[in-house]
């Protein structure tokens, strides 16, 4: 069975088919923040496609033909086309299926927006080793402090654009690409630094209202839960819930 809220496939399973003619196939796991961005970009998009879950803690063999490094998210087409890595899915999406584009046309803005993204893809790090802190009993002050540090830089950037998006008045593929982590500070305890950037906080309220973010967001107490047995490297961790 595929679909959203199925049950993840593990080690015993079988391949799925080849992909339907018209349809693409997204590999994903539903807690995964990286695959939460091809899902917002398909959602998005209204872009016709299936959802396989992989159980990240106890992957099929036959996964690593479709993702080399065995990681989630993976596009398959209905030729057999493969692609990996989250903002490299998003980019191909709006590519392969132009209507309403979410990357903007003008090529330095383009760009902005990708150093934009590769100046936040230093804050999931700070993150995951802040939550692993508390899960050790560690201080947590000093990865707090600096996972701050990096808010304020993004308010400052938010600030400057006066806009109520990263990338204008309307929601772009910037803003879906950073979503899942500020979807998931409180089940990272980490929902406070908000309190010191106003923007931001007025951001992730405007994004909730985001009908591709409400079709794919997560309950933070069953985040939570989800964290709690994946930082036990529980089997079960990917269907937390189901």
């Amino acid at each position: 069975m595929s679909g959203e809220f199925a049950r993840s496939l593990g080690k015993e399973s079988a391949a799925p088919g080849p992909v339907p003619e018209g349809v693409i196939r997204l590999y994903s796991m539903r807690y995964c923040p990286f695959a939460q961005r091809t899902r917002l970009v398909l959602k998005a998009k209204g872009i016709n496609h299936e959802i396989v879950n992989i159980n990240l803690k106890n992957k099929p063999e036959w996964f690593f033909e479709k993702s080399p490094f065995g990681m989630v998210p993976v596009l398959e087409t209905s030729k057999g086309q493969l692609i990996y890595e989250s903002p490299i899915t998003c980019e191909y999406l709006d590519e392969a299926y132009p209507e309403k584009k979410l990357y903007p046309v003008d090529p330095y803005e383009k760009a902005y927006q990708k150093m934009l993204l590769d100046y936040f893809s230093k804050l999931p790090p700070i993150s995951h080793k802040h939550l692993l802190a508390i899960k050790n009993g560690e201080d947590t002050s000093a990865l707090k402090n600096e996972y701050q540090e990096k808010l304020l830089k993004l308010e400052e950037i938010l600030g400057k654009h006066k806009t109520k998006f990263f990338g204008g008045n309307s929601v772009s593929m910037i803003d879906y690409l950073i979503w899942p982590w500020f979807e998931r500070m409180e089940a990272f305890q980490l929902l406070e630094c908000l309190d010191h950037t106003p923007m931001l906080k007025c951001w992730v309220d405007v994004m909730k209202l985001d009908l591709a973010v409400q079709a794919t967001i997560t309950d933070p107490q069953i985040c939570k839960g989800f964290l709690e047995q994946y930082l036990k490297n529980s089997p079960e961790a990917c269907d937390y819930g189901l």
